[in-house]
């Protein structure tokens, strides 16, 4: 994307993320063949916006501004506005999915690693009699420790991985709904 682009900039308690750009088609991936209210938008632009809506506080009111060089000659506003909240509309939906996959995937994966935490502490403890013996020891620690290593994964999904998820779905259904204004530069 050859245009210049501002970080966001507060006015009348809005924050405004601004787009230079020399016309309405470096808005939108070159590539997609779909009319425009349906295109994907460039990667560029959606890096951008992204980036400066995550840099923001979550509860930020946000606007996107876009100046064109170049005015077509219907007027874009709509076309452009539609567009941009169908994109971060659908990126919204896809996180959600993502993030229902990855908890759906916690859930199976803490089953498995609680039978089989289950079974080897069950384990263990069979063994426990001859935990004087040096084999025993061995067994039994070896057990506990195997048990307590399947529960890593399901400690990760549920402490750790859905937040980003989380996060990035939020910040798609903000952007889904930004107000957009068009400029002619």
């Amino acid at each position: 994307m050859s245009s210049t682009a501002q970080a966001p900039v507060t006015k009348d308690d809005l924050r405004t993320i601004s787009l230079n750009l020399r016309d309405m088609s470096q808005l939108f991936n070159s590539m997609d063949p779909s009319p425009f209210r349906e295109k994907d938008l460039d990667d560029d632009a959606d890096e951008f916006i992204v980036a400066w809506a995550q840099e923001l506080p979550p509860d930020a009111p946000l606007r996107l501004s876009i100046y064109l060089e170049h005015w077509p000659t219907e007027d874009p506003k709509e076309v452009i506005a539609t567009a941009i909240h169908n994109h971060f509309s659908h990126r919204a939906n896809i996180s959600g999915m993502e993030l229902s996959q990855l908890l759906k995937q916690g859930r199976t994966s803490l089953l498995i690693g609680l039978l089989f935490l289950s079974v080897c502490l069950f384990l263990s403890s069979s063994l426990a009699a001859h935990a004087q013996e040096e084999w025993g020891a061995v067994a039994t620690q070896s057990l506990t420790i195997g048990g307590w290593v399947a529960m890593w994964r399901p400690m990760q999904i549920y402490l750790y991985d859905w937040w980003p998820l989380w996060r990035r779905k939020r910040v798609f259904s903000k952007l889904s709904h930004i107000p957009i204004e068009v400029l002619q530069r």
